[in-house]
């Protein structure tokens, strides 16, 4: 499948991985210590919901655009209110025109001494990236293949910090890629939190992805899932899934409370299920 950012910004996947990613951002911010995300496949990173790509599959209207008008509880709310503020503050003038990428949610919500590495290998796409961030001294774009950021960049100076890994599954093989990156990644820096967004559509070839894992040895693997609905004949997109390595001990607490709120309000005529499972355990078995 091919997931060019510019077709789906804005859907349910983005919310999930979003909603993901500003948990875990708030999380690094609890101690005082600098930290720096690392955004391996960072996109353009302010989408328009009116462009040509995005109207092309209009996704946005089932994800951001349902979120952004529910009736949320004050629990989930207040879970969800780093991803909303952010993307509110893309649009200032109260209407709904544009979606923040992964690097535009993550330098909202950073402090002052953080810093984001963006890193996106698509030549038009990585000027458009260094455009919209010119004159930012916490943000660093880097015209590179996301994968080797996994050697060349790993650890950051900082040695506190996220990986997020949003690759476009544009080829084959990618499931295979992203644990050999993950592996090569988890040698240079084990103490380093990994964030991987996977597309849930060959189930076939999900299910072995998550068995990979869980054989990587690779230690303290949560799997972050939402399913929209049951498992069709004919391959789509029936759900978007979260691989995140150690996770902030507060996480899996947080999303088994946010899930099925996002399972409600996303999942298709209340055919939405979410999904929370561990794959290793601290000492690297599987779980």
């Amino acid at each position: 499948m091919n997931y060019r950012h510019a077709y789906h910004a804005g859907n349910f996947a983005d919310v999930v991985k979003h909603a993901v990613l500003a948990r875990i951002v708030e999380y690094l911010k609890r101690k005082d210590k600098a930290f720096r995300v690392i955004d391996t496949h960072a996109g353009i990173g302010l989408y328009d919901l009116s462009s040509e790509e995005a109207q092309k599959t209009g996704e946005w209207r089932e994800g951001i655009g349902r979120l952004i008008d529910a009736n949320l509880e004050d629990e989930t709310r207040n879970l969800l209110n780093p991803l909303l503020e952010a993307v509110h503050a893309m649009n200032p003038e109260g209407e709904l025109l544009r979606y923040p990428g992964s690097p535009r949610v993550t330098r909202h919500l950073l402090r002052r001494e953080d810093r984001l590495t963006a890193i996106e290998l698509h030549p038009a796409d990585a000027e458009v990236l260094k455009a919209g961030f010119s004159g930012d001294y916490q943000t660093r774009v880097i015209a590179l293949d996301g994968w080797l950021a996994l050697g060349a960049h790993l650890p950051p100076k900082e040695r506190r910090g996220l990986v997020l890994i949003d690759p476009p599954f544009e080829k084959e093989g990618e499931f295979e890629r992203i644990v050999a990156g993950l592996k090569k990644a988890y040698q240079r820096w084990p103490g380093g939190i990994y964030a991987v967004w996977y597309p849930i559509k060959d189930h076939k070839a999900v299910a072995s992805f998550r068995r990979l894992l869980a054989e990587s040895g690779i230690a303290d693997i949560v799997d972050i899932r939402l399913e929209l609905r049951p498992p069709s004949p004919e391959p789509r997109l029936d759900g978007t899934g979260m691989i995140v390595v150690n996770p902030p001990y507060v996480l899996e607490e947080e999303m088994s409370r946010l899930l099925p709120a996002l399972a409600a309000i996303l999942g298709d005529n209340g055919q939405g299920h979410a999904f929370l499972e561990r794959l290793t355990g601290e000492d690297g078995r599987a779980a």
